[in-house]
Order: structure tokens, then C-alpha cells, then sequence
């Protein structure tokens, strides 16, 4: 498993600079660039603008600008936001925690909503309870995420008046205390609500597939000859045959969730990664733009890695050489 995870993160290394080379490439193309948020915007004089861009290095070979980047981002240096105008790690580490704490909610209620369903409609299907369960599912599938958030919002924020509408915790609240935490709590359910509630739906239909097709397999069947409970069958030999489909999603599920609380964050006005990212690319905040955009491929390729080595703890004929 040791040697296997090893081959695998170094594996990682060429996929991250073909990924750092589009990245940067991609910055590049787009129109404009940074220079307008590192310079004095009551300083129009067209010598201090050229001296601005050589200083900065925009005038360097592409080849140059790009070692120049990459080098500081392997040192941890992702290079100063032209909007903030602070280093880019710094933006990232203040709203980094708001995100890991709604991509953790949102995975919670993601995985307990699609067992609880997926079970219930595996070892009863074609029932009305499994048909409802399939309905719901078509539903959430069919709805985008934004109009089920401005819903949301509406239905739980303005009219039943139980979630905060916007914001990550009261402000008059002291930072550290049981109070803070609870605020942040009661901030994040809702917008985690509605992204791990988008999510459930497939995992639920996995799910349920995979309970039926292994139920009617011959190790069941024997298990049932030797006279074990019924419960223990599914407890214990079809549920941890079925959700080897699932752990699939689980390395992916999270840098997914990042990508997708962008439009949810954007809505609640949650203070995030998602939040910032849509902003960096209306500011044209390249530096935090390309960070943003690289810790999302590392977050993949990690989730990818973790996935591979949940395969053999869930499936024991499964061996990592």
C-alpha cells in the first residue's frame, strides 16, 4: 500500500505541470490583464505604465513569467492578489476555512441522505416508497442548483425566517466562544442543504442498483441457505459490495463540491473559495484566479489517490501493488 501510494503521488508530478502549463496558458489568453490592480489609477503617465509592466516582469519572455510562477507556487509563494492587495495565500487560507467546513456539511448530508434512501429503496424496489424516492431524485436532478438556492432562500430565510439568507456567522458574536460556533452552524446549513441535497440524487440510484443486483447474486443466496438474518445480509455482505460504485464519487465528491459552492456561495453571499473565485475572474485577479484553479487540480488528483486506496480497505479481493 506504501510503495503503491508513493508511485502514485510521484505519478502526480508531470500531470501537475501539464495542468500548470494550461492553467498559466489559459491566464494569459484571457483579455486584459493584472497591471490595472498594481498601479496607481491616478498615475496615467504612459512611461510610468511601461516601467510598472517591466518591474512586475510583464514584459518578459512567456517561457520566463511561467518558471518565474511556478517556481514560487512549488515554494508557496502563489504571488500578491491585485485586488486585495495582499499575498494570495493569505486571501485563500482567511476564506479556505468557510469552504471546508461547507464542503464537510454538504458531504455529511449528501452520503446520510443517499444511504438512508438508497437502502430503503434496495431492499424494497418497485414499492410506492421506492417510486417516491425515484421521483424526488428526477426532481433534484432536473432543478439547477441556483434556482434551488434563490428557493431556498425565499422558502427558509424570508418566509419561515429560520436560516441567516447570506453572511458565514453574526457579527456581534465573540469569536471562540460556543455562541461563535453555533452561529457559524446555523449560517452553513442551509446553503449546505442545498448543495449536498443537489447531490444525492445519483448516489441514491447507485445505490439502490447495486443492492438489487447483489441481492440476487449466489453469495446471498448461500448466505441465506446457511440460515443468517436477513438484516445481517444486507448490513454486512450487500451493502459493503454496493458501495464500491460510491466510494468512486467519494475521491472526486469534494474538490467537487468546491466547484460547485461557486454559484451557491455567489447566491448566499457565503464567504468562501467559490465566493472568491467568481471574484477574482470579474476583478481579473489572475494570481488568485491561477491559485484557486491549481488547488483545485491538486484537491482532484488527491481525491483520485485517496479513492484508489478506499477500494481495497472496502473490498478486501482488491490488492494496491
Amino acid at each position: 500500500m506504501l510503495k503503491y501510494s508513493i508511485r502514485r503521488l510521484l505519478g502526480m508530478i508531470p500531470m501537475l505541470i501539464l495542468v500548470s502549463i494550461v492553467v498559466f496558458s489559459l491566464a494569459k489568453m484571457m483579455p486584459g490583464d493584472s497591471l490595472s490592480g498594481e498601479i496607481d489609477p491616478l498615475n496615467t503617465n504612459p512611461e510610468y505604465i511601461a516601467e510598472m509592466r517591466e518591474k512586475l516582469g510583464y514584459n518578459d519572455p512567456i517561457h520566463i513569467q511561467y518558471f518565474d510562477w511556478i517556481t514560487g507556487f512549488a515554494q508557496g509563494d502563489f504571488g500578491k492578489s491585485t485586488r486585495f492587495k495582499i499575498p494570495v495565500k493569505d486571501v485563500i487560507l482567511e476564506k479556505l476555512p468557510n469552504t471546508l467546513f461547507l464542503g464537510l456539511t454538504a458531504l455529511f448530508i449528501t452520503y446520510v441522505l443517499a444511504f438512508m434512501m438508497g437502502m430503503y429503496s434496495g431492499r424494497k424496489p418497485y414499492t410506492i416508497g421506492d417510486n417516491a424516492i425515484a421521483g424526488i431524485n428526477y426532481i433534484m436532478l432536473a432543478i439547477p442548483s441556483f434556482v434551488a438556492a434563490v428557493f431556498a432562500i425565499y422558502l427558509f430565510s424570508f418566509k419561515l425566517d429560520w436560516f441567516p439568507f447570506g453572511g458565514s456567522v453574526d457579527i456581534l458574536v465573540e469569536k471562540g466562544t460556543m455562541e461563535y460556533w453555533f452561529s457559524r452552524l446555523h449560517h452553513v446549513l442551509l446553503p449546505a442543504l442545498v448543495l449536498g441535497a443537489m447531490s444525492t440524487a445519483s448516489y441514491t440510484q447507485f445505490l439502490r442498483n447495486d443492492i438489487i443486483e447483489n441481492s440476487r447474486k449466489d453469495f446471498v443466496r448461500t448466505a441465506r441457505a446457511k440460515g443468517t438474518p436477513m438484516k445481517k445480509i444486507y448490513n454486512v455482505h450487500i451493502l459493503r459490495n454496493s458501495i464500491i460504485p460510491l466510494v468512486t464519487f467519494l475521491g472526486f465528491d469534494f474538490a467537487a463540491l468546491i466547484g460547485g459552492a461557486i454559484i451557491t456561495e455567489s447566491i448566499f453571499t457565503y464567504p468562501g473559495i467559490g465566493q472568491l473565485f467568481l471574484e477574482s475572474i470579474l476583478s481579473r485577479d489572475y494570481p488568485t484566479l491561477m491559485a484557486l484553479t491549481m488547488l483545485l487540480s491538486v484537491l482532484t488528483l488527491v481525491g483520485n489517490l485517496i479513492a484508489d486506496i478506499l477500494y481495497g480497505v472496502v473490498d478486501p479481493r482488491i490488492r494496491l501493488d
